[in-house]
Parts: structure tokens; C-alpha cells; sequence
């Protein structure tokens, strides 16, 4: 393991940020990254104010199988007969993968809106705090659980991660939740990507300045996805 990716891995367990780039070859974007389980409402100002991309949360395979929280994807391939229009929106022609992440979207039943960063700051901590709960609970048991602290829609974005992570889709989603994983932390990461001033994806060398800057460190994908193979949660 890189002294790079050890300096990312204990800011993680501190909660704080890193950044991660995924490659020049998939969407060429670097995110914001945090573990879900240590977010603040400050954490969520910076994410809006420095990153200014959208602000979604990561569900590992565990997590969102157990719960029965599916691909928001499916459900759209379930009401085709009803609105057959969503057929026409099917994501068949994604330029740098072959499937969206994209799940539901929550409030904890705390929240008034849900927009505010505290209402997300809470959404997305408490989710992790029940994500790792769950792990001792049937899945009927989950479910309900889920129900009481929950609602949706809301305005906290899930993504699914691929069941085996890394070893089947290299996206920000399997990235950030392998990291955390590699970490010992519960594998559920915020991830925000940083836009620039352009109103394009903010530009690598740019994203790299902003990490020297702010005492972030920032993380190349293909560094997380070679500590991976190594791994021994790797199939």
C-alpha cells in the first residue's frame, strides 16, 4: 500500500476528506469523498461550496440487498407498462459505463425539508448508522426499521454499489466504498464531484491544486482499484 492511499485511508477513519479521480479513460471527474458515517452539516457546506456537484451517498451490496433498495433503474423497467415514456429514457447509451448507480432517494423522518445541511448531514449519518446495524437483523427486521427512520422521496441520492465493488464497475461508487472498506470503516461514502468555474468537471490539475491547498489528499482511481486486487476482500 502507497503512503498516498495510507494517508487517505486515516483521514477517512477521521472524518475528513479526500479526493479521488476516477480516469482519464471513464468520466475524467474528481470527487469529494467522505465517509457517511462521520458526516456534519459543515461537511455538507463544503461539498456544496468548494465541489458544487451533487451530493449523493453510497449503499454497499449488503446494505441495499438487505434493505430491498433497488436500482432506480429497475424500478423504471417495472412501470414501462404504465408509463411507457420512461421506456424512451432507458440508459442504454452511457458514454463511460454500462449501468447507472443511481438508486432511491431519502429523508430521515427527523428532517422538515430535507435540503438544509443539517437535514442531509442527518439523513446520511443516520442511514450509515442503521446500514451497519442491519448486518444483525433479518431482512424483515431491516425493512421495518428503515420505514420508521425514513421516508422517500427525499432529497439524499443513493447509489448502489456493485456487489464485489471494484471487482466489477470502477465508478466513484465502488472507488469510494472500496477505499472505506480497505479502511475498516462501514463502506457507505459521501461523494460530491468538483465542477469548475467553467461549468465543466473541474480539471484535474485544478482539483490536485485544490487538494495541495487544503491539506486533502487526493487519490488517483487506478491506485485504489491495484491496493484492491491486492486485497483480501477481492475475488
Amino acid at each position: 500500500m502507497t503512503a498516498n492511499l495510507e494517508q487517505a485511508i486515516n483521514a477517512l477513519r477521521e472524518g475528513r476528506f479526500v479526493l479521488i479521480f476516477d480516469s482519464d479513460s471513464r468520466e475524467a471527474e474528481t470527487d469529494m469523498v467522505i465517509a457517511s458515517e462521520k458526516m456534519t452539516y459543515g461537511a455538507i457546506r463544503t461539498m456544496r461550496r468548494d465541489a458544487g456537484g451533487l451530493i449523493c451517498t453510497t449503499a454497499p451490496a449488503e446494505t441495499w440487498q438487505k434493505l430491498d433498495l433497488p436500482y432506480l433503474a429497475e424500478l423504471f423497467v417495472e412501470a414501462y407498462q404504465k408509463h411507457p415514456g420512461l421506456k424512451l429514457l432507458a440508459p442504454t447509451d452511457l458514454p463511460y459505463d454500462t449501468k447507472s448507480a443511481f438508486g432511491i432517494t431519502i429523508n430521515h423522518r427527523h428532517t422538515f425539508t430535507g435540503i438544509p445541511d443539517n437535514d442531509r448531514a442527518l439523513t446520511i449519518s443516520e442511514f450509515a448508522k442503521l446500514g451497519q446495524r442491519v448486518r444483525d437483523m433479518t431482512a424483515e427486521e431491516a425493512k421495518e426499521a428503515l420505514g420508521r427512520k425514513f421516508r422517500s422521496p427525499g432529497h439524499v441520492i443513493l447509489l448502489n454499489s456493485q456487489p464485489g465493488m471494484l471487482d466489477d464497475r470502477k465508478g466513484h461508487t465502488e472507488l469510494s466504498s472500496a477505499l472505506l472498506t480497505m479502511a475498516g470503516v462501514y463502506p457507505s461514502a459521501t461523494v460530491c464531484e468538483m465542477l469548475g468555474e467553467d461549468g465543466k468537471a473541474l480539471r484535474k490539475e485544478k482539483a490536485q491544486e485544490y487538494a495541495k491547498r487544503s491539506g486533502i489528499v487526493y487519490l488517483d482511481g487506478a491506485e485504489i482499484v491495484d491496493a484492491w486486487k491486492a486485497s483480501k476482500w477481492s475475488k
